[in-house]
């Protein structure tokens, strides 16, 4: 596969009552033959307990019990690093269409199970059927277009010729990494960040989010299904102000691939530049961090359109995503009937269980996301006015219900904190100027919106809205592998663009091969 053959796997379409048979087909294996189960840690190709384990519970009902999981410590992670790093030399030198055709598989074989995965999503981290299928999708999407760019990247690079000398330029695997996914992707950006790194020929110490090992677990099993030798991919669960930890200061991590919060980031930032006694290298770090994103309303624009977008980017996934929208930045001709529109459709939103079909609005994923949320509800009362909150929410589950807040300051908390929460905070502004430099003045640069008929406001949106990912008529969240390559600037993390072209040289290096011709 080359990466001109690469094409986004399809979402599934649930209208149909064929799909809709199979996903509860699926919601009903997973209940039976996967929730419950005790999972082992992988280290060096052996299957490994620990001392003590810990357990999950459906963040929408806790009365269902997830799994059952090893909770390591810093020794067991130290000795998974040393694993991966003697099982590094032989992976390295296996032939990349080795490598490339064991990851297609791999992405045939998910694409013939997307169901099972999708359904464990909607149980263990509360997503949507449709927020569960994208996120299969994309993780079917990262294989297959991280294989066809690992192809592309083994030609030979162009270097100037030089008589008398034959030049060429290849780039090879670096070593061990640390890999360090969220929970709020835990399929798809766990499975992207993972194999990625194999694929250029590196082994891997991967560990989930703790509220999501279980779908990190099934991708593992799936892995070995599909023939990944055992010992290249170490698989430890646990706390990850320990486990984590260990592996992002040990001598023999040479990168370490992280997605999660600006202020965990940023320690691995600090603590990723100090060299340990042994280390030969100065570590790399890919960082995804977060978002503080707006949707800029102009005063020329589909109001109907716009205020759809909103709603979809604000509240799916119950906000809980670095690309969500949690500022409506609106021109002031159009306010009033921007909230006009807006108001009655969040206050409409019914929550329920995400396995039930039709329910869209689900819990937040645990009881510190409920207070967060729950806290910055009480600042938004005291910044703004609240339009929409409150409503009932299922018992026994940590369900927010979608707020609005209205007059919120460009500098208040609620307009430059990260909720991760269905909140939205609503500024005016008095034209599309102001409203271009309130969308810059946060920290974050991830994603944003436009919603615009006027074809120089377009143009000035695009040189000056300072995001890695930005969008013009169309919701900010919502990105496909290939088509929005994903990564954002300042606090947002390194830019490292996944999905994107480039994304595979940050687990290669280059090295230049000279040979004097007689």
């Amino acid at each position: 596969m080359q990466l001109s053959d690469f094409r986004n796997e399809p979402f599934t379409d649930f209208s149909q009552p064929e799909n809709q048979q199979a996903f509860e087909a699926a919601l009903s294996k997973v209940r039976e033959e996967y929730l419950g189960r005790t999972w082992p840690c992988w280290i060096g190709g052996q299957e490994g307990a620990g001392k003590k384990t810990f357990e999950g519970r459906d963040p929408g009902d806790q009365s269902r019990h997830i799994g059952t999981y090893q909770e390591l410590g810093a020794a067991e992670a130290n000795r998974a690093v040393e694993q991966a790093y003697e099982a590094f030399p032989e992976w390295s030198r296996t032939d990349v269409q080795y490598r490339v055709d064991l990851f297609m598989r791999a992405a045939q074989a998910l694409r013939e199970r997307k169901h099972e995965f999708s359904a464990m999503l909607c149980y263990e981290v509360g997503k949507s059927w449709a927020e569960a299928d994208g996120d299969t999708a994309e993780a079917i999407d990262f294989l297959e277009y991280y294989a066809g760019q690992m192809l592309e990247t083994a030609q030979p690079q162009m270097v100037t010729p030089v008589a008398g000398e034959h030049n060429r330029m290849t780039y090879i695997p670096i070593g061990v990494g640390a890999i360090i996914p969220p929970w709020n992707f835990p399929l798809a950006i766990m499975a992207g960040m993972t194999a990625a790194a194999l694929i250029a020929g590196n082994t891997v110490v991967l560990k989930p989010a703790e509220q999501s090992p279980a779908v990190a677990a099934m991708w593992l099993e799936l892995m070995h299904e599909v023939g990944l030798p055992k010992n290249v991919l170490n698989f430890v669960t646990g706390p990850g102000e320990v486990v984590g930890a260990a592996m992002v200061k040990h001598p023999r991590t040479r990168f370490i691939s992280f997605t999660g919060s600006r202020q965990v980031g940023l320690w691995i930032h600090e603590q990723s530049a100090k060299v340990q006694k042994g280390q030969q290298w100065m570590k790399r770090l890919v960082a995804e961090m977060g978002g503080k994103d707006s949707m800029l309303i102009d005063a020329e624009c589909d109001l109907d359109a716009a205020v759809d977008a909103v709603i979809a980017a604000a509240y799916g996934f119950q906000g809980q995503k670095c690309s969500a929208c949690s500022r409506a930045i609106v021109h002031q001709d159009i306010y009033d009937a921007f909230k006009d529109k807006l108001v009655p459709k969040v206050a409409a939103i019914k929550a329920g269980h995400p396995a039930e079909y039709g329910s869209n609005f689900g819990p937040v994923i645990d009881p510190e996301a409920l207070k967060k949320s729950n806290d910055y509800i009480k600042i938004g009362k005291k910044e703004g006015t609240m339009l929409v909150g409150g409503g009932d929410a299922p018992d026994g589950g940590h369900y927010v219900m979608p707020h609005v807040f209205d007059g919120i300051a460009p500098d208040a908390k609620l307009a430059q904190d990260e909720v991760f929460g269905p909140v939205l905070a609503l500024i005016k502004v008095k034209d599309f100027e102001e409203g271009l430099q309130v969308a810059n003045n946060t920290d974050y640069g991830l994603t944003g919106s436009v919603f615009t008929d006027n074809e120089e406001h377009k143009q000035e949106a695009m040189d000056r809205f300072h995001v890695g990912n930005f969008y013009i008529n169309r919701k900010c969240t919502g990105a496909l592998v290939g088509a929005h390559p994903f990564g954002g600037f300042n606090m947002s993390g390194t830019d490292s663009k996944a999905g994107g072209p480039d994304y595979m040289l940050q687990f290669l290096q280059a090295k230049t091969i000279s040979e004097k011709i007689s």
